[in-house]
C-alpha cells in the first residue's frame, strides 16, 4: 500500500463513467472474461443516484483504476472494478480500494464488503492481504425440470482454452461482442 503514495496518483470521485467502463472493459478482457454491456452500469449510476459513485485512481491525468461502488446501510459494496496495464505497477488498485475505503468513511459508512471471490484466485489473495477474512457463501441454482444446472465457471478446465483466446483478442473486439456473450452467462 505505501508503495502507491510516491506514484503520484490522483484518487477522484464522482460519476466518470466513461473511463471507468474503458478501465473495467480492459480489466476484465486481461482475465479473460467478456464485459458487460456499457449501458449496465451507466443505468446503475443513474438508478442508484447518489447511492453509487466511481472512483478512479489517475496517474498525470490518465484513468488507472477506477471502481464502481454501491452504498447501503452503512456498507460500501465496490462492485465493478479494474484496472489497465499500467495499474500494476504503480499500484493504483492499493490506492484505488484505501481511497475508497477513506471515501465510504467520509460518507458515514462503517463496514466494507469487498465482495465474492473464487478460493484460489488472484482476486481472493489480494483481498486476504489486505486483512480480510472469506466466508463461504451457498450458492442455489435453478433449472428446467429434468435439466442439470449450468456450471459456468471460469476455473473449469473445459473453459481454458475460450479464456486464453479472449485474453489474446484485441480490446475493440472483445468490446464489442462481449456484452452480447455476456448476456448467456448470468
Amino acid at each position: 500500500m505505501r508503495r502507491s503514495f510516491g506514484n503520484e496518483l490522483e484518487v477522484v470521485t464522482g460519476d466518470d463513467a466513461a473511463t471507468h467502463y474503458a478501465l473495467y472493459a480492459e480489466s476484465v478482457r486481461n482475465l479473460g472474461t467478456p464485459v458487460f454491456p456499457r449501458t449496465l452500469f451507466s443505468e446503475v449510476l443513474n438508478e442508484f443516484g447518489e447511492a453509487a459513485d466511481v472512483l478512479t485512481v489517475r496517474h498525470h491525468g490518465m484513468g488507472v483504476s477506477s471502481v464502481l461502488s454501491l452504498y447501503w446501510k452503512d456498507v460500501v459494496y465496490p462492485y465493478w472494478g479494474g484496472g489497465g496495464d499500467a495499474a500494476r505497477a504503480l499500484r493504483a488498485n492499493d490506492a484505488m480500494y484505501f481511497g475508497l475505503m477513506r471515501h465510504a468513511r467520509e460518507r458515514g459508512c462503517k463496514r466494507f464488503d469487498f465482495g465474492r471471490s473464487k478460493t484460489g484466485t488472484g482476486a481472493a489473495a489480494f483481498k486476504k492481504n489486505w486483512g480480510f477474512e472469506p466466508e463461504p457463501l451457498a450458492y442455489f441454482s435453478r433449472a428446467a425440470d429434468g435439466a442439470a444446472p449450468r456450471k459456468v465457471n471460469p476455473l473449469d478446465p473445459k473453459y481454458t482454452l475460450q479464456v486464453k483466446a479472449w485474453k489474446r483478442m484485441p480490446l475493440w473486439l472483445a468490446n464489442r461482442i462481449g456484452p452480447w456473450i455476456a448476456q448467456g452467462l448470468g
